[in-house]
């Protein structure tokens, strides 16, 4: 989960929410979940993510959306990362549909994040 988290951040994903849904669903135990802010940069998160895979031997199980690049679905068995722009992640709600899945700070993980630049009023 952290080599693509760390993929998902070092292409400067946002929102990055690790939410841990082992017990809640059958089909995985975690979702990564991250925005991008174009479809240029959805498609190279989940090219970094998939290349950084394969950098360290692992496959990916599937790969839906890269072309679209709305929504893009990293299917790696037991994680699925879900790349947003950020109108999908609001309409789909991902994060308000596991609401009882505990939300596991990057930082536990070892997963240094980048601050965030502060955004300041025009004068």
């Amino acid at each position: 989960m952290r080599i693509a988290a760390e993929a998902a951040l070092e292409k400067k994903a946002s929102d990055l929410t690790l939410l841990h849904v082992e017990g809640l669903t059958s089909f995985c135990d975690w979702f990564i979940l991250c925005n991008g802010s174009n479809s240029r940069q959805i498609q190279a998160i989940g090219r970094g993510i998939i290349d950084s895979l394969k950098s360290h031997g692992l496959k990916p199980l599937g790969v839906e959306g890269l072309e679209s690049s709305k929504w893009v679905l990293i299917d790696m068995g037991d994680i699925l990362v879900h790349i947003f722009d950020e109108p999908m992640r609001g309409y789909y709600d991902l994060d308000g549909l596991w609401v009882d899945a505990p939300r596991v700070p990057p930082a536990d993980l070892g997963i240094e994040l980048e601050p965030q630049p502060i955004a300041t009023p025009a004068t």
